[in-house]
Order: structure tokens, then sequence, then C-alpha cells
């Protein structure tokens, strides 16, 4: 008897809830945070780099992933400048002497320069690079989820927070975005100015689209209502507002807790759930004081709850190695020792990168799709060459 196997077909091309991304990203720069070990950083790093690569579209939030790798290098090196200059010669190995610049006698405690050992620029450089490490979760964070979209799943507590945020977060992907339409357009136009003769010709171009963009932007939230408050008391909205604050502080103070082993237990673990049932009232106040109308809401399907179950996953795994195994975790400094990947923290990472194939596809974006202008430059996609 014959049997037919049916062939395997990927996911359709759409676009993934961002909650699920951010959930993933938040986990991964957690799982960054337990540990100091640069084998796993940069295995973390190489983690969100591929799914990146592999899941994000071309919209221009999703062009500025570069900016947080190039930003993350940038803290690295500051964190080793910083340690050979605020002295780093706490160490047997001194690596090299700078002539140390000797200060008054109030400031007592703090040196600049002299000698600068090895284990004190390695100790600088873990911490850079987890920092860096968490720093780029939250830039994958940004390059694969939607904003727009994300602003849609807020509750209607933190509405007109989250309008702000989103437009804070879209300042930067955008600000790249205009600077690579405005080199291309003197790429085109034969402009070879390079360095800093350039800079002017780039500014002003990207000064003005920023400035086009605004005035879009805010045309269009006052077309569909921002600002509109509706009928709410302003007792009602203070204490809306009072519930959602003091519970946010309440649950920031209770994480604080939670990861601090020398405060109190009565600000740990008690202090975060109060926080999330008073803030969660808020939210449930505010929702349904505040009517809002959804096009299409976005839902969570198979694919949110696969890239959400790997960040998940990734984080308790880490989590487990800190209280099972976490000598390789932080390698030591004194005496130094090379650092080791063990299996667990390596699995616990390497969970991370399934949404590179289990999250669908992003789907096309209009904007790639419309002909580009700058000036009196224009792309017509039915032609080879630009015409003026």
């Amino acid at each position: 008897m014959n049997q037919r196997i049916l062939p395997f077909h990927p996911p359709l091309p759409r676009t993934v809830h961002p909650g699920a991304w951010w959930l993933w990203a938040l986990c991964m720069a957690t799982a960054a945070s337990r540990t100091t070990n640069p084998l796993l950083l940069i295995l973390i790093l190489a983690v969100c780099g591929y799914v990146v690569v592999r899941r994000r579209s071309d919209a221009p939030w999703a062009l500025a992933f570069r900016m947080y790798l190039l930003l993350g290098a940038f803290i690295v090196t500051m964190r080793v400048v910083f340690r050979i200059i605020f002295g780093g010669g706490q160490g047997d190995t001194i690596l090299f002497t700078l002539p140390e610049i000797p200060l008054p006698a109030w400031a007592a405690g703090i040196r600049l320069f002299g000698a600068v050992a090895v284990e004190q620029l390695l100790g600088g450089f873990y911490d850079g690079l987890r920092l860096a490490t968490m720093l780029v979760c939250v830039g994958a964070a940004n390059a694969l989820a939607n904003p727009k979209r994300m602003l849609k799943a807020l509750p209607g507590a933190l509405y007109e927070i989250g309008t702000s945020v989103v437009v804070a977060l879209t300042f930067a992907p955008q600000l790249v975005e205009s600077v690579q339409r405005v080199r291309r357009a003197r790429r085109l136009r034969a402009g070879g100015q390079k360095g800093a003769r350039a800079l002017r010709g780039i500014i002003i171009p990207v000064l003005e689209d920023a400035l086009n963009r605004s005035l879009a932007l805010a045309a269009a939230m006052a077309s569909h209502g921002y600002g509109r408050t509706g009928r709410i008391t302003p007792g009602a909205r203070f204490l809306t507002g009072f519930l959602v604050i003091t519970g946010l502080l309440g649950v920031c103070a209770g994480l604080y807790g939670v990861m601090d082993a020398s405060t109190p237990r009565y600000l740990g673990a008690p202090m975060l759930a109060a926080g999330l049932v008073v803030a969660t009232t808020g939210f449930l106040l505010g929702g349904r004081r505040m009517r809002r109308s959804r096009y299409r809401p976005d839902s969570w399907r198979l694919g949110e709850l696969a890239v959400a179950a790997s960040g998940l996953s990734a984080a308790t795994l880490m989590y487990v190695t800190t209280k099972v195994d976490a000598a390789n975790l932080y390698p030591s400094l004194n005496p130094l020792t090379w650092p080791e990947l063990s299996l667990l923290p390596g699995v616990a990472v390497l969970i991370g990168v399934l949404p590179a194939w289990l999250a669908p596809p992003p789907e096309p974006t209009l904007d790639s799709e419309q002909p580009d202008a700058i000036g009196d430059v224009v792309h017509l996609p039915h032609l080879k060459e630009p015409v003026a």
C-alpha cells in the first residue's frame, strides 16, 4: 500500500504580534544579565543577530539594528577606557604603567592613570559586554516588532503614554532611514564629498525630512482623534493614574528586592505581588472608562506562542544554571581563568534562536513598494536608471 507523504509547507508571511518579540527579547536580555561569561554573551549576540536577519522586515524601524551594535561596541570600549583612566592596577598581572596624575587630598580613593592590570581590564570588558548584549537584545525587539501594532495592544490606561513611547522609539529608525535616503540621493547625483565636507549636505536634508515626517505624524494623529479625553471625570482619571503609577513603582521596587539578596524580604516578592495587583487594577479601571476601537486586532497564534516560549525557556534555563552551577557563568579574575562554555547555559542560549525558523516570515511592507522621491530624484521600479 502506497502512503502519500504530504510536503512540509513553511508558515505564510504575516506580521508577528509585537508583544511576542518584546517578550522574547526581554527574556534574552534577562539571560544575558545572569552572566559575565564572554562566550555566552557573544553567543547571545549571535543568536539575536541571526534572528533579526532572518525575520526582520524592510520597514524603517528594522534598519536601526546596526546602530545598536555600534552603540554596544562604544559601551564596551568606554568601560575599558574608564578602567584605564580611573585606575586599573588592582591585580597581580600588570600589563603596562602610565604616568599617574596626583590628586588633592579631598579626592582620596580616586586615581588617574598609573599601573594597568589585566584583571581590571578584563573586568571592565566583561561588564561592558554584558551591558552591550542587553542593549542589543532591546535593539532586536525594536527591529522585529512593529511599534504601531504594539500601541494597539497596550491597555487603555497607558494609551497616551504608549503613544509618546512609540513616537520616541520610531525616531531613531526613521533618522537612520533618512540618512540612508539622503546618502543614496547624493550618490545618484555624483556627490563625491566625504567626511566632514559631506556633513553639511546630509544634515540639512535630514532635518527637513524629519520636520516633514513630524508634521505628517501630527496631522495624522489629529485626524484620528488623538488627545480626546471623552466623558471621564477628573477624579476617575486621577484614581486611574495614581493606581497605575503606584503599582509600577511597586513592581520596580519588588524586582530590585528579588534580585538583591541584601534587601529586606518584604521589599522582594511581597512588594512585587502587591505592585502587580495595584497596577492591574489601574489598567482594568482605565480600560473600562476609555473607549477604543481596534481595526483587525492582532491575535496570538502558534507562531507567537513559539517565539514567547523560546525566550521564556532560555531565561528559565539560565536561571536554573545560576542555582545549580554558577561557576562558569562568572569567570574568575583572581586568579585568571579562561572562560568555559557549559552544556546547560549553551543549550539555554541556543533555544533562543528557534524563532528564526518557527516564527512566520515578515510580509513585505507598502513603503518598499512605493517610489522613493528625494528632492527632484524619483526611483521608478520599471526603469533601470532613475530619472530626474
